[in-house]
């Protein structure tokens, strides 16, 4: 409370045209900021969701940091833009200037969406809460955009990564054939919600596998609109040797794998390694082979043409 009066201070005293004093209060609040870090710590869980709110949010722990992702370079440029600017808020309304905090993350499924989500929180070392849908979108009229409601008052006065997934669920387009008159309210009242600025500048990251479907009256409501591809056959590799560790990897046939991780996601591509991790420990082996890892991969396609055929029913 005592670093955010100061930073109000020294925001006032900018305002004023005292450009040096307020330098100089910002310095030494960060200077301060930087000393009790050095300190020993004793980690504080999360508040969890509460009231009406329970069974809505889901809070997740942040474990990622962008250094965990594997993404293209300026895709990962981008999203460090986005975090810098989240670090330096206090800066960037003393300019008149608000921090980006409004994200569409689009891509096919298990192209990293949700990791990066959490990788942001991360970074940032906020809470990530998930919207689940399931709980918010009702039956009866008018309780979705109550819930919505809770949801963004409560993004309002708890600073945090709140993250909807699967959003096209909430965002279809107003036109579409198959909509109901409910759900043109529920979206009307998320274009509007979207539109309120809030003092914690809470990160919201809508996530969808199918663009398209979303209304364009969205576009504008976002700062950021991301877009995550299918991993390239480097990044397949680097996916792969992350998840590998601490085993050793001892002369693997790279170019059989990467023929075998064909069209896979990076979500499947970290499975298979894990797989392939926990059953060399049961082996009590401290490497991984060639066919290790393929056998991996091959039943991470057998799982998807498993769900593929099913689909199809």
């Amino acid at each position: 409370m005592f670093f955010s009066i100061a930073l109000q201070v020294a925001a006032s005293e900018a305002r004023q045209g005292h450009r040096s004093a307020a330098e100089e209060l910002r310095a030494e609040v960060e200077k301060a900021r930087a000393g009790k870090a050095r300190g020993a710590s004793v980690p504080i869980a999360f508040g969890a969701p509460r009231g009406n709110l329970e069974g809505l949010l889901e809070l997740r722990e942040p474990r990622l940091k962008l250094k965990d992702v594997v993404l293209d370079p300026t895709l990962v440029k981008r999203v460090s833009d986005v975090v810098r600017q989240q670090r330096r808020r206090d800066w960037l309304r003393e300019h008149g200037k608000k921090p980006s905090r409004r994200l569409l993350f689009v891509g096919p499924p298990g192209s990293g969406k949700t990791m990066s989500a959490e990788a942001v929180a991360g970074e940032l070392g906020l809470p990530l809460y998930v919207i689940r849908l399931e709980q918010l979108i009702s039956r009866f009229m008018g309780d979705t955009a109550v819930k919505l409601r809770l949801v963004f008052d409560e993004s309002a006065k708890r600073r945090g990564v709140y993250l909807f997934d699967e959003f096209d669920a909430v965002g279809a387009h107003r036109t579409a054939t198959n909509d109901v008159a409910e759900m043109r309210r529920v979206l009307n009242s998320f274009l509007q919600f979207m539109e309120e600025d809030a003092s914690t500048d809470s990160v919201i990251i809508c996530a969808t596998n199918h663009p398209r479907m979303l209304d364009r009256a969205l576009l504008r409501r976002y700062d950021q609109v991301l877009e995550f591809a299918s991993p390239t056959k480097e990044q397949v590799k680097e996916i792969l040797l992350r998840n590998m560790k601490p085993m050793k990897t001892p002369r693997l046939a790279w170019a059989k794998i990467l023929s075998a991780a064909a069209e896979l996601s990076q979500a499947e591509l970290v499975g298979a390694a894990d797989d392939a991790v926990k059953n060399a420990i049961l082996d009590e082996r401290n490497f991984i082979s060639s066919e290790d890892i393929l056998t991996r991969l091959d039943e991470r396609h057998r799982m998807r043409n498993a769900f593929l055929d099913a689909a199809k029913l």
